[in-house]
């Protein structure tokens, strides 16, 4: 069973800190070098100096001095909050998602609770780690999809609110009435996470070394994937060698693939398997691959000799996710693109 409960938030303090969009940013796996500097000259308390530090001592020593100056504050009571975030999707469309963040006990993947969908490296684990042993606290929130519907109506004025990268978030804090429904509503419910598998398996990791109970809890947005605002999008594979990967001439196509296609030379091959995209590409072994969600960008890089080919895929249904999930297997990275990403900021849980 999935065990949720309120947290007391640490959060920003705008009288003390500034105004939040200088202080909020994008999940740190997303972060390029050159947006952490812009980033980092935005305000000395952005929250990228934290998840995203010279060494995780520095961070650390920033998240106490922060705390000291009430820079960041805790709250005082536990509480669920509503997140709504409104954005314009890479197909140009505008949206809105809505979901709940709450305290998490996080589950071994074989207690089937919580379901990993995409494969992890250990490289990014090692890092998070090191930086959950030196702050105590999760400072960014992982994304998870819950196969169920919410209604929160009559919410007023938020508590929060904050533009960044062009996605507006607002939070409002639950009241306990809907706090104890939504205890219920999940105590039978299976979590899929959608973005942040490392740094699930990291609190994972750190409970079985620190032993405690507040280490088994972590900071999650639970998204309800009963709502036209939940979308997946693609991304598209860039090559530097396709390792004699090849398909059926087509003709250019148009926004809606017929499946994945390879493109080279000015040409279109599709890809032909009853697989999804991310694994017909993915037994190809293709190397030196990069990635983008703009299948426009992807030919225009192989036209300007950046790269011998593009991969342009479809994106892959949420019902796709949860099979592969519910069988127990992985896809490879990369297969779902969420948008938008969850911003890092809004709220904060201290392991104190």
């Amino acid at each position: 069973m999935a065990q949720i409960r309120p947290f007391r938030a640490l959060r920003y303090d705008e009288g003390v800190a500034g105004p939040l969009e200088a202080l909020v940013a994008p999940p740190y796996d997303v972060v390029s070098p050159d947006q952490r500097e812009l980033l980092r000259g935005r305000s000395r308390h952005n929250v990228v100096n934290l998840t995203l530090p010279d060494d995780e001592e520095q961070a650390a020593r920033d998240l106490a001095e922060w705390r000291d100056a009430g820079v960041l504050v805790r709250e005082e009571a536990p509480s669920y909050w509503w997140l709504q975030q409104d954005y314009t999707g890479p197909d140009g469309v505008e949206r809105t998602r809505e979901g709940f963040v709450a305290a998490l006990r996080a589950e071994p993947y074989e207690n089937r609770v919580v379901l990993p969908h995409e494969r992890t490296h250990a490289g990014p684990k090692e890092g998070r780690l090191r930086l959950l042993r030196a702050t105590r606290t999760h400072l960014e929130p992982i994304f998870l999809l819950w196969d169920g519907t919410i209604e929160v109506e009559g919410l007023g004025e938020p508590d929060l609110t904050a533009d960044e990268s062009g996605v507006r978030s607002q939070l409002w804090r639950l009241g306990a009435e809907f706090g104890d429904a939504l205890t219920e509503e999940l105590r039978d419910a299976q979590l899929l996470i959608a973005d942040g598998h490392h740094r699930y398996e990291t609190t994972l990791a750190f409970h079985a070394e620190d032993g405690t109970e507040e280490s088994a809890w972590l900071l999650v947005v639970i998204v309800p994937t009963d709502q036209e605002g939940l979308t997946i999008f693609p991304t598209h594979r860039l090559a530097e060698h396709v390792n004699g990967a090849e398909g059926t001439a087509i003709d250019p196509p148009g926004d809606v693939l017929p499946g994945p296609v390879l493109y080279r030379d000015g040409r279109y091959e599709l890809l032909e398997s009853d697989e999804l995209d991310p694994v017909v590409v993915d037994r190809l072994q293709p190397s030196g691959v990069t990635y983008t969600p703009y299948a426009s960008e992807a030919v225009a890089a192989v036209d300007r000799g950046e790269a011998e080919a593009a991969f342009l895929l479809r994106p892959t249904r949420i019902e796709d996710v949860w099979e592969v999930a519910q069988r127990g297997e992985v896809m490879p990275q990369k297969s779902t693109f969420f948008y938008p990403k969850l911003t890092s900021g809004l709220l904060l849980l201290p392991l104190d």
